[in-house]
């Protein structure tokens, strides 16, 4: 099979809404760990290693944050379950209408809530937004308020 119709199924399995079954979880990635290995926290709080199987690799990615289901692995020392499907905002939103998700992960601290207490699930919100850089308004303010206070210690 080549790497285009790979993907293809792949992105087209993560798509399907389907409701979980009962042995499977929908879990938030705390971490990343290396080797196709992932932190992750259920429900309860208990955090575990979940594996990202094959057919994932390298055509879907995850980061910190994402939801992800999973179904557990009973001979799992370490690592206690295999990703299933990746979640998106749709999968949300639907797990939220069928009443099938977690409410816990409602009340995370990182959720996006507006200033009216609702949830706030525009397109903007998902955007990335980087916290490592200062915005050019912040630094002009410094630069001033530096060059007046150094004026008026000469006087």
């Amino acid at each position: 099979m080549s790497k285009a119709t790979k993907r293809k199924y792949v992105t087209k399995e993560v798509q399907d809404l389907t409701v979980p079954t009962e042995a499977q979880l929908i879990v938030r990635i705390i971490q990343s760990r290396g080797n196709n290995l992932h932190e992750v926290v259920d429900r309860t709080g208990s955090q575990y290693l979940v594996s990202m199987p094959v057919k994932f690799r390298r055509n879907i990615w995850v980061k910190r944050g994402d939801f992800v289901l999973v179904e557990p692995i009973p001979e799992g020392q370490k690592v206690k379950a295999e990703i299933v499907k990746i979640l998106t905002q749709e999968h949300k939103k639907w797990y939220r209408k069928e009443n099938c998700w977690p409410r816990e992960f409602d009340e995370a601290p990182n959720s996006n809530k507006g200033r009216t207490g609702e949830e706030n699930d525009s397109e903007e919100d998902d955007l990335f937004i980087n916290t490592n850089r200062l915005s050019h308004n912040s630094n002009r303010t410094d630069k001033t308020s530096d060059t007046s206070s150094d004026e008026s210690d000469s006087c």
